[in-house]
């Protein structure tokens, strides 16, 4: 079975750094932990590590996450980062502290759930900003917040907008700029002052240090940076944060020298994809097989830290690559069966193999 192996010192790490990082800018932001897939074994590292008074809150898109939060201490403040299914509105009540939200008929059952939890939810409201995802159109956000005002078990106190997720729209200055004038515009007419700015993710932290960040905006919610270190504004490192706290390892199951080309009719059965490069078909290469595929993440996610190693195939559990000849300088034999090949993942190959039951996963604490 592979091994993702979790380095939770370089995590906190950079969780350490973050915090940092905010109150530096008089900013705060929530740890969105949703790659972790709920694992409670690093969950509990990140929340006994003593840093959890400098992070707003703990945000997840999934339930069973943020209940795994509330079971290993009550008491921190977690919010909920998609628009809740109305039909868990009673869950979403129990778990989480916070909700992001964009449909009426959703808040009206939060407040009811609320009302029968006794308990005050409080919510942030998205505003659609270009990237055609979550969020209320512009026309609408006045109505949409006077009716929000009027439900008793809500408490909203902010507005957010996400960037940079599905199309990848850059999060720019007149981009939160008509955020922050919206907030404006809110407090204004209703007497009111929100609490939560929340401009973005990790793909908006580089402009607080290019300067490029309107004043207003006060909260943001990193998940990236965090555990991985990167902005994907620029898909690289972001300040001096840890880039390696997650490492693959796949155990090779088959070495054989074969065919680069397969031999036989080609049909539509084939359930994996491959590398299609064009070759000679009588060359051949030391072909390892090792025991991971499809089902527990995508090749583009995971690239080999062995640069002279290149993919081939992959199907549901088995990946193949290409070891060349095999062999090391001085010509004795590279890999064998039962060697491992070690593999950098992305934020994406991170969460796919956390959330693959076929996968190890290892915490390594030191």
């Amino acid at each position: 079975m592979a091994e993702l192996k979790i380095y939770t010192d370089k995590i906190i790490e950079n969780i350490q750094k973050i915090n940092d990082f905010t109150a530096k800018h008089n900013k705060q932001w929530t740890l969105i932990s949703k790659v972790l897939s709920g694992n409670k074994q690093v969950l509990k590292e990140i929340t006994n590590s003593g840093l959890l008074p400098g992070i707003h809150s703990i945000g997840d898109s999934r339930i069973s996450n943020l209940r795994t939060v509330k079971q290993i201490n009550p008491d921190i403040i977690t919010m909920y980062i998609k628009p809740p299914a109305i039909n868990y509105a009673d869950e979403i009540i129990e778990v989480a502290d916070i909700s992001l939200n964009t449909s009426l008929d959703t808040l009206f059952a939060l407040n009811e759930a609320a009302t029968r939890h006794n308990k005050i939810h409080k919510v942030i409201i998205m505003i659609e900003m270009g990237e055609l995802r979550e969020g209320i159109l512009h026309e609408n956000v006045m109505q949409f917040y006077s009716n929000a005002f009027k439900l008793h078990n809500i408490d909203v106190v902010g507005l957010g907008t996400n960037l940079g997720c599905m199309y990848g729209i850059e999060p720019t200055y007149d981009k939160l700029l008509q955020l922050s004038l919206y907030k404006q515009l809110i407090d204004t007419k209703f007497d009111q002052k929100l609490e939560l700015i929340s401009g973005g993710t990790s793909i908006t932290l580089p402009l607080i240090t290019q300067g490029k960040l309107p004043n207003e905006i006060n909260h943001f919610r990193i998940g990236e940076a965090a555990f991985l270190g990167i902005s994907p504004l620029n898909n690289e490192r972001f300040d001096t944060l840890n880039t390696d706290a997650f490492n693959v390892e796949a155990v090779i199951v088959e070495i054989e020298e074969k065919k680069y080309i397969p031999e036989g009719i080609l049909s539509d059965g084939n359930i994996g994809h491959t590398n299609d490069q064009i070759r000679d078909g009588n060359e051949t290469c030391f072909k390892a097989l090792v025991d991971f595929g499809i089902l527990d993440v995508d090749i583009d996610n995971i690239e080999s830290e062995d640069e002279n190693i290149n993919f081939i195939g992959t199907t549901s559990d088995i990946t193949v690559f290409d070891l060349g000849e095999n062999k090391n300088e001085d010509g004795t034999t590279k890999y064998k069966v039962g060697d491992t090949i070690s593999f950098s993942p992305s934020y994406m190959g991170v969460a796919r193999l956390m959330a693959s039951k076929f996968v190890d996963k290892t915490v390594i604490t030191n």
